[in-house]
């Protein structure tokens, strides 16, 4: 799908959509439990509904009750303790493009014992998983191969993990999610600092929510003991990541929103945006030149380019390097938009900078390359510019933010498909 956008201010109040990382957590711990929870959910993003799909072909029953706004999850019960549904049968657990869906999945899995096979779509086979195969495979598991589509054998084994923290966040938050379904106690050991340390911090919250207890260390993380036990309730935070690009749009010359559903308080590392905002690019006294050190909030990384590319003076986005494996290489992806658009932008291996003004000259066409937050940010920045810009791949708002444009459009923004 294809949405020509023509440069509209944006006015309003936008309700933030529920967080894509708080619902991947609580369903993976609510199927886990000892009893039905229901979650509250405003949406049903394609990276949710690949979790929901996996944890339901691993024996779980998780509906979505739309008008309600809620999943509704029944837990795969002891008998997969036994694993999961008590044969040697392979299940696949199709995980779409969620490379969260995969990576925590991986080490639940292995913990349950069962035969599977995990495939997936788009980038994802691409995305790296060597270091947590394997630590895996010191610890009791086969697997055939590194990458998608990936068969697993055998029965995760408690003991002491020894892993990079600087790789990905996701598969410290894997391991964490599988300990309690070991017998016995288990540690991991970082053999470097953690990066996007708020993604585990978030993940520790969760897990306390379902009566899990995670001691940190030194170097890491132990656990001794424990069930995961239902809330029976559990509210899913609004979501700072997708909110992020209201909060930025906010700060574009014209536009006056108000978004609402969003906990100051919460544990999501992405609400620093909101600091960054009124640090370096409030309204009445913007810096002329900013440095944003990425490396805890890459996510963020889009929306604050949009602005960017929309704000007079140089914006440098410093320790980036991991944006270039996500779903697809946001840094060249943004270096593009951004030149497209008529900001002037560099990159190297590990930064991005842009050198914005206040009304870019658009008119032209901007490829998604298939990823939910580069037609985000295109479409933000487009509001901004003086002439109509297409976003080509406009449908790859479908995997965290699903009625994005719907959204855009009530707040007055005008976005037509072509």
């Amino acid at each position: 799908m294809d949405i020509e956008i023509q440069p509209q201010a944006l006015r309003g109040t936008v309700e933030a959509v529920s967080s894509k990382s708080d619902v991947h957590r609580a369903l993976i711990c609510a199927a886990l439990s000892d009893r039905k929870t229901e979650i509250s959910c405003n949406l049903m993003s394609k990276d949710i509904e690949a979790t929901a799909r996996c944890l339901n072909a691993a024996g779980a029953g998780i509906v979505y009750e739309k008008a309600a706004g809620k999943l509704l999850v029944s837990p795969v019960g002891s008998s997969a303790r036994e694993g999961m549904r008590g044969d040697d049968r392979e299940e696949e657990l199709f995980c779409g493009e969620s490379g969260s869906t995969l990576r925590f999945l991986i080490p639940v899995m292995a913990a349950l014992g069962k035969p599977v096979c995990f495939t997936g779509a788009g980038e994802l086979p691409n995305r790296p998983l060597s270091a947590l195969l394997s630590v895996l495979s010191a610890h009791g598991m086969e697997f055939d191969g590194e990458k998608l589509p990936l068969r697993m054998r055998g029965r995760l084994e408690p003991g002491v993990y020894r892993l990079p923290g600087n790789i990905s966040s996701q598969y410290i938050t894997g391991l964490l999610l599988a300990f309690p379904l070991m017998e016995g106690a288990s540690e991991i050991r970082l053999l470097t600092e953690l990066q996007s340390a708020a993604y585990v911090d978030m993940t520790l919250d969760t897990m306390s929510r379902f009566g899990i207890n995670i001691d940190r260390t030194e170097n890491g993380f132990y656990y001794t003991s424990g069930t995961y036990r239902s809330p029976e309730q559990y509210a899913a935070d609004g979501d700072w990541s997708n909110a992020a690009f209201w909060l930025c749009a906010d700060h574009l010359p014209g536009n006056a929103l108000d978004v609402r559903g969003l906990r100051g308080l919460s544990v999501q590392g992405d609400r620093a945006v909101a600091e960054i905002l009124k640090k370096h690019f409030h309204k009445e006294h913007a810096e002329n030149t900013r440095t944003i050190d990425v490396s805890e909030i890459p996510d963020l990384t889009p929306a604050l380019a949009a602005l960017a590319v929309c704000t007079p003076g140089t914006t440098e986005f410093v320790n980036a390097e991991r944006l270039r494996i996500k779903e697809c290489d946001r840094i060249s992806a943004l270096h593009e938009l951004a030149e497209a658009l008529g900001a002037g932008a560099s990159e190297t291996a590990s930064s991005l900078i842009i050198h914005g003004n206040a009304r870019p000259e658009g008119g032209c066409s901007i490829d998604s390359h298939n990823d939910h937050r580069i037609a985000m940010a295109a479409a933000i920045a487009a509001s901004a510019c003086r002439n109509n810009v297409i976003i080509r791949g406009a449908q790859a708002v479908e995997k965290s933010y699903p009625h994005f444009f719907e959204d855009y459009r009530k707040l007055g923004g005008k976005a037509d498909v072509i």
